[in-house]
């Protein structure tokens, strides 16, 4: 049975170590106030828009390609919601169907041109980060507009109740929590099992084991954590089964294992009878509706729709890829580690604030992480040719 070399798992992971270690540096830094209750469930609800548009955008950067309109479409779709709940009152389900269809159409419409017309992406988009942000000024007129209904502010603000009645602790999130961490070890199992009857070469049972004793203990220790405040916030659980749906479609499915093929060599994967241009299209239309969730979620938790909504949003989502281990260009790259690459953007950001740096030196930060993260990339890539 083949083993895993000791750089490759180093590799695989560096991007969770640096987690862990920003993580702890933050707990020290402020004196454990980043990880008290109520500061991981800041976290979790501040980061919420960028997981969902991660989803959207993985996706495009796998096939080699770039999204630079999901800000402005994420603020033209909020408008359009609030217009519709607050001008016109109509319900929650009616307003969430018609955003999710805009955010179809608009991902269409994009889609339509880069593979009907091979215009770049990166200028397509571009056209359309100006025409959706002129729309979003335009049909507002420069003002905000709200309140939402507080059926439709739950979708970002509320939080899963307690089933089991707990008094000063949520039972239900321990149980989900202890659930979850079962699912993740007969995960684990099961795919060591795979790449062995497959041949496929495999770490150490050790490996293994520490592996999934310390990820069950930090998702106990972050669960108890909230659970002793609201317990798990109701688009948390979004996110997650958002999550495994799109990493099982990137690696489980024939249009995943496209999007991969299509960025590693368009041209071969076409050869081999993948159909690149339906996949891109597909990719693109994804990345709309992703980013009408997105705006759905973070205008129900601003609970007003404005002009300036989704500014640099389309940026946050492409550094969490590449600081995630994504490719500059395609082919590489998972849900997995964009999650990671989002979270250690949101917890120097979250931490930077509270240790009471100005935004403009998180914007430097940010900047650093970001071309360390390509530069990790690409220079063992130019060292083997």
């Amino acid at each position: 049975m083949k083993k895993v070399s000791l750089s490759r798992n180093l590799r695989a992971y560096s991007m969770v170590i640096v987690l862990v270690f920003i993580a702890v540096l933050f707990h020290f830094l402020t004196n454990g106030l980043i990880f008290t209750s109520m500061n991981l469930t800041n976290i979790i609800l501040q980061n919420s828009y960028v997981v969902i548009l991660i989803l959207g955008m993985l996706p495009i950067i796998l096939t080699g390609n770039i999204d630079l309109s999901v800000g402005s479409v994420l603020a033209f779709v909020g408008a359009i919601a609030a217009i519709m709940q607050v001008d016109y009152g109509c319900g929650v389900f009616v307003t969430l169907i018609v955003s999710l269809a805009v955010g179809v159409l608009i991902g269409a419409w994009q889609g339509f041109w880069i593979t009907r017309f091979d215009i770049p992406a990166f200028i397509v988009t571009l056209s359309g980060e100006l025409v959706f942000r002129g729309l979003t000024q335009v049909i507002l007129d420069g003002a905000s507009i709200g309140p939402f209904s507080s059926a439709f502010r739950a979708m970002a603000s509320s939080f899963i109740p307690d089933l089991f009645g707990g008094s000063g602790l949520h039972i239900t999130t321990m149980v989900l929590a202890v659930i979850a961490c079962v699912a993740f070890v007969l995960t684990q199992l099961r795919g060591r099992r795979s790449k062995i009857a497959n041949g496929v070469p495999v770490g150490s049972p050790t490996g293994m084991i520490v592996r999934c004793v310390l990820i069950s203990l930090v998702i106990l220790v972050l669960s108890y954590e909230m659970a002793a405040y609201q317990g798990y916030p109701t688009v948390l659980i979004i996110m997650v089964v958002l999550a495994f749906i799109y990493d099982f479609i990137c690696s489980r499915t024939v249009f995943g294992r496209g999007l991969y093929a299509i960025g590693g060599n368009r041209k071969a994967a076409a050869l081999s009878g993948v159909k690149d241009r339906l996949y891109l299209f597909m990719a693109f239309v994804n990345m709309g509706l992703m980013a009408a969730v997105a705006a759905i979620v973070y205008a129900a938790r601003l609970n007003a729709a404005t002009p300036k909504a989704g500014v640099n949003f389309e940026l946050d989502a492409i550094a969490a890829c590449f600081v995630g281990g994504a490719s500059v260009t395609g082919g590489a790259g998972n849900i997995i580690g964009a999650l990671v690459g989002c979270f250690v953007i949101g917890i120097l950001n979250n931490g930077m604030s509270m240790m009471g740096i100005s935004a403009d030196w998180q914007q430097t930060v940010k900047g650093l992480v970001i071309l360390a993260a390509v530069a990790f990339d690409l220079i063992p890539k130019r060292k083997k040719k």
